[in-house]
Formats: structure tokens, sequence, C-alpha cells
């Protein structure tokens, strides 16, 4: 906690060409309120499924550099759905540099919230992030919302 509040105030004292220099979870953490997932750099933020339905799903996203060689969307998916059999969903589609697309594996959430982690085969251009509610009975998601991500989106991030 005193570690946290002492990085916070060193921080905000810090020129902007000093600031670089602090480790990317303590700038995340100090210049949005949210603790980055290892390895992640860039927070994208919350992406919230569609509307149309009594509850939702919410993830809070993080990324990773686009050139970095394997790129990764994480953070927290949340499950506001008050139906028992209703559960978050999140998935996300990677366009690779080469040319082709790719999906990761999905992730999940029945409870309050969990942690995940989704990353590419490669260096990419785009990532389609989709959050929908899982009928976990049915196996079909329904209200799902895409956001797509670019490396021209976060350039000079952040703003």
């Amino acid at each position: 906690m005193i570690g946290g509040l002492l990085a916070s105030v060193l921080v905000a004292g810090l020129p902007a060409a000093a600031d670089a220099a602090v480790s990317p979870s303590v700038k995340a953490t100090v210049s949005t309120g949210a603790t980055a997932p290892a390895g992640a750099k860039h927070h994208w933020g919350p992406v919230r499924s569609a509307a149309g339905h009594s509850g939702y799903a919410v993830a809070d996203v993080w990324i990773t550099d686009f050139s970095a060689e394997t790129f990764a969307v994480s953070g927290t998916l949340r499950d506001r759905d008050p139906h028992r059999d209703h559960c978050a969903y999140i998935r996300a589609r990677f366009h690779y540099t080469g040319g082709g697309t790719g999906w990761a594996r999905p992730r999940s959430t029945c409870g309050p919230s969990g942690a995940f982690r989704l990353s590419s085969d490669g260096e990419i251009t785009r990532v389609d992030v989709r959050v929908c509610v899982l009928d976990r009975g049915r196996r079909t998601t329904s209200s799902c919302h895409v956001d797509v991500i670019r490396a021209e989106d976060i350039a000079n991030w952040p703003r």
C-alpha cells in the first residue's frame, strides 16, 4: 500500500520524458487506477456486450505492443447477468501481418470475475475483441459486441 502510494507520488512529479522509464504496470496503475496484467502495456478499457438482454458481460482489456512477436489481450472478465446459466464470454480474432486471420481459444467465467489472456501466433496488424453473454445450457452466445483495435488506434498512447 505504502509502496504504491510512494510510486504514485514519485511518478506524478516526474517530467514526461522521465515517465517513460517507469515500469508499465506502475505507470498504468497511476494513470488509470487499474492494475495491468503481466506483460500488458496499454489499457484499452472496458468492452461490454451489446444491449438487449437483462444482464451483460464486460471485459477490462489490456494489450501488448503491436510490434511484439506474440501479441496478447488480457485482463478481467466479469459476468453481470442475473441468470444462473448465463456467463461472460470473450474471444479474439487476430489479423496477421503476413495475411490471414486466426481465432484465440475463447474464455468464459460464470463467477463474478475471472482473469483471461488471449495470445496470437505471430505479429499482427489488428485484433477484434468479442465479448458476449454465453448460455451454458444451450451452448450459444448472444448480445455480442466487437471492438476492433489497430496499431494506429494506440499510436502515441496514452492520450
